[in-house]
């Protein structure tokens, strides 16, 4: 964790603890499954988010999980390191669904929290694929300066444009996120952040299921 966010943790949870939910989303595909889901980390991967840093959650009613980080922060300005302007996280889920069902991801919900000096400017960006499929288009999201406050995006995928696992494979689903700051245009002295961070979870991305039955040849 960088020492910045360390000093503005408690008026972000206070900020993200009254800020808006994501908006509702009317179900897609077929209705889930109603059998026991489970997802494993499998590999953890990026400046953003060592090894032990990412928890994964799923909702009850199966349909929906999350991904909660707990060091992903990118600052710039002050006495930051050059390095610290950009943080990425690539994580490898295997997710177990029950036999007969097959799913994609109908939206891509993801919050933090950011300052961004006058002049400054942050990027969040995520795309995610299934193992030896091609990566969906990386999706871009920016925030500019002055702004001191939570930050919420929302990435959807047209119905006819999903992408599903293969029947009767177990593939990994990887998800590949960006965070950036820019400070070159800000007042030199002033540090900027942006994180998709949490210490207590209340901070996370939350990862819609679109619900498909495998064919009976697809079964296994």
């Amino acid at each position: 964790m960088l020492s910045t966010f360390g000093a503005a943790a408690a008026a972000a949870a206070l900020l993200l603890a009254g800020s808006a939910a994501p908006s509702p989303m009317a179900r897609v595909g077929d209705e889930p499954p109603t059998g026991k889901i489970t997802i494993d980390v499998a590999t953890v991967n990026g400046s953003g988010c060592r090894p032990g840093s990412a928890a994964v959650a799923i909702a009850p009613d199966n349909t929906a999980f999350t991904v909660t980080y707990s060091e992903y922060l990118a600052q710039a300005g002050g006495d930051s390191k050059p390095t610290d302007a950009r943080k990425n996280c690539q994580i490898a889920l295997n997710v177990h669904v029950p036999q007969g069902f097959t799913y994609a991801i109908a939206r891509a919900d993801y919050r933090g929290y950011a300052s961004l000096a006058p002049g400054a400017k942050g990027l969040e960006q995520a795309g995610y694929y299934f193992q030896g499929s091609q990566q969906t288009n990386r999706k871009s999201h920016t925030f500019s300066g002055p702004y001191d406050t939570n930050w919420q995006t929302s990435d959807e995928t047209d119905v006819d444009a999903l992408v599903y696992a293969p029947c009767g494979e177990q593939r990994y689903f990887n998800i590949n996120t960006e965070l950036r700051v820019d400070a070159t245009a800000a007042k030199p002295s002033a540090t900027s952040f942006m994180a998709m961070d949490s210490t207590d979870g209340s901070i996370n991305t939350l990862y819609h299921f679109a619900w498909k039955e495998c064919p009976a040849s697809g079964r296994k």
